[in-house]
């Protein structure tokens, strides 16, 4: 399980995220909302260890994520919303790449199972300079799978991605989870957040406005739906009309 508590993080005198707490249980997805400039890819990053937070604590199980970060990058994987591949390396040598920096064991039948998912397999031995946004996408999200960490952080997976690819990213993350896996997933499509998370959270200006499930939240906040709740906490449905 990963634990947030009273996560802070300035850049100078602004405050990018202030004084966040939450957790993600095992096998959950968790889809963390905002508007752009909310504080949830400065989120991301503080958990993947890309940047420190100025205070507060996040633990994975028992292991203490700011003090261990190279540790815990055995745990955790992280995605951006920008995904960067080798571009002179083929889809099956940068799998067999990271097969090998993670010293996964006999990994060519996951590889070409996940390239075969992804309907990457007629283009596994083109460069990745070749490959479009969403092909790369599709690369790195397949990266991670490969590795089977305990949580897994999305920035915007679905940019990028045709429909089949976003329908079968749910159907990947949903069976994920089955096995444990938990999911950590920022995202600006309110519907599929609705559908698919098991809880969510809704920020704004760096702190956390609405954290539950689903219907803890339409409840509380008497909305239709997430997209209703969404626009009314941030303030956005004033834009709107």
């Amino acid at each position: 399980m990963l634990y947030i508590k009273n996560l802070t993080k300035k850049f100078g005198s602004f405050t990018a995220v202030n004084n966040i707490s939450l957790e993600v249980r095992e096998g959950e997805i968790f889809a963390f909302l905002g508007p752009n400039g909310a504080g949830k890819t400065t989120t991301v990053k503080i958990i993947s260890g890309i940047l420190k937070p100025t205070s507060g604590e996040i633990f994975l199980d028992s292991l203490d994520v700011v003090k261990n970060p190279l540790e815990s990058k055995k745990y955790i994987s992280y995605i951006p919303d920008e995904p960067f591949v080798y571009p002179y390396l083929t889809a099956r040598e940068f799998l067999k790449f990271i097969s090998e920096v993670y010293q996964i064991p006999k990994p060519e039948k996951d590889i070409n199972e996940l390239l075969d998912f992804f309907s990457l397999m007629p283009y596994a031995d083109n460069i990745l300079s070749s490959y479009s946004h969403g092909m790369r996408q599709k690369l790195l999200i397949a990266s991670v799978v490969l590795r089977k960490p305990k949580i897994m952080l999305f920035d915007e997976p679905t940019v990028g991605l045709d429909p089949l690819s976003v329908k079968k990213f749910k159907e990947l993350i949903k069976k994920l989870t089955q096995n444990g896996t938990s999911i950590f997933m920022c995202t600006h499509i309110l519907e599929m957040a609705e559908k698919i998370s098991d809880r969510v959270a809704v920020l704004k200006n760096g702190s956390i406005a609405a954290i539950g499930s689903i219907d803890d939240i339409l409840s509380k906040f008497k909305g239709k739906d997430l997209e209703d709740v969404f626009l009314d906490i941030t303030n956005e449905k004033e834009v709107l009309y």
